[in-house]
């Protein structure tokens, strides 16, 4: 049995490798998922998912159900995708979807439609095989996870899925893992820090405060934080850095009388949000007792999101760190199904931050990454996924909710 997950990932390669390729080649930048949500429902509902719908939102969802009294499994993949940029960086057109070299190339092939792709056509695997799991399948692809907010996968586990009935014991993550098990990452908000002064002409800058100016000292503190944060055994070290710089009224001939920045702070397990903040409240708070002139103030970025279907809420930019033990049960037997296939995976983390940050951060429920789509090239020129480990990705996946929902 073991062999025939290899077998029958080689046998359907041609199927998912051209599904994977449409989908590169169909843009779906945050926000515009529709036609991409288009594809995933056709392809389920082909594919013989026993309930297939789009969530108001304009999430997708398909179900296989189970016998009963198994272990549930959610595949999750996000719709959308960064930019490509400026196009005369790429060897190939960014949606080419090109097959060169044992890849496919184009935007989104690393982050995450080549992983998507695979996860979709898990069911038909097990189909082939004459596996009829306990518990249920549940593919969800998910708007807007580029922009950090957790915006659709909230709606999703908040609404969606209890409306529907729809349980899930363990999320398993298409994004990028390089056929390892992925079991946490470091956590994100973002600050804005405004500091305040006074307008004159520039011409006679001593009638002003300029705010510019008032910002530097709140900068090199900073700066100097950033070598004081903790540190997590398995996920790193916390972090922040200043992103963004702007100032008003941003005019020849005026002192500003406004500067803000935004700070890109990295959380380790056990940080908080209220953490975060009031390190920076207490940067301004010395500033303001050593300068009366000083007057500034830090929040968590608030900014109003709008799905394709016109769904919209304001979000904070903050996820929660999140790490999943590697004794856990999920983990152990995610590690014996894969090794059982041939694959001999080592644990790892994500640099960057996941949909996985409201699952597991905020509810509790665990989630593990596993996937074929390689971290280097997310967000590159260079976006491309191995037609090998797609294979290798796609065996896996199967073998995994074989041993776990079987």
């Amino acid at each position: 049995m073991h062999t025939k997950f290899n077998q029958l990932a080689e046998e359907i390669k041609e199927e998912v490798v051209d599904f994977a390729v449409k989908l590169v080649q169909t843009p779906s930048t945050s926000g515009k998922e529709k036609e991409l949500a288009d594809l995933c429902l056709a392809k389920m509902k082909e594919l013989g998912y026993d309930e297939v719908f789009r969530d108001g939102i304009g999430n997708v969802v398909g179900v296989v159900r189970g016998t009963g009294g198994g272990k549930s499994i959610m595949l999750n993949s996000h719709m959308d995708h960064v930019d490509p940029g400026d196009p005369s960086n790429w060897r190939f057109e960014p949606y080419s979807g090109k097959i060169a070299d044992g890849y496919i190339h184009g935007r989104a092939a690393s982050d995450v439609k080549t992983g998507l792709s695979v996860q979709i056509f898990t069911p038909l695997i097990l189909k082939k095989l004459g596996i009829r799991l306990k518990g249920d399948l549940i593919f969800t692809g998910v708007v807007q996870e580029e922009p950090a907010e957790m915006f659709g996968m909230k709606y999703l586990v908040e609404k969606t899925l209890p409306d529907k009935n729809i349980h899930f014991d363990l999320m398993l993550s298409s994004e990028a893992t390089s056929l390892n098990l992925y079991l946490g990452h470091r956590g994100r908000v973002e600050l804005e820090v405004e500091v305040r002064g006074k307008t004159s002409h520039g011409s006679a800058p001593w009638r002003g405060i300029n705010a510019v100016y008032k910002m530097l000292p709140v900068i090199e503190k900073v700066q100097q934080l950033n070598g004081k944060l903790p540190e997590h055994d398995f996920l790193g070290k916390a972090s922040i850095a200043l992103t963004i710089i702007g100032c008003s009224p941003g005019r020849l001939s005026i002192i500003p009388d406004q500067c803000t920045v935004s700070l890109d702070r990295r959380l380790v397990p056990g940080e908080t949000i209220d953490d975060a903040l009031g390190e920076i409240q207490d940067i301004l708070e010395e500033l303001s007792r050593q300068d009366e002139q000083f007057k500034g103030e830090v929040r968590v970025r608030r900014v109003k999101e709008t799905s394709y279907t016109g769904y919209f809420e304001e979000v904070e930019k903050y996820m929660p760190a999140w790490f999943l033990e590697p004794e856990n049960p999920f983990v152990q037997q995610s590690l014996a199904a894969l090794r059982e296939i041939g694959q001999n995976p080592s644990f790892g983390k994500w640099d960057f931050a996941t949909d996985a940050s409201y699952v597991t951060g905020v509810k509790g429920i665990p989630s593990i990454g596993y996937s074929p789509m390689e971290e280097k090239y997310a967000h590159t020129p260079e976006d491309k996924a191995s037609i090998e480990m797609l294979v290798k990705g796609l065996a896996g996946n199967a073998a995994i909710v074989a041993k776990i929902a079987g």
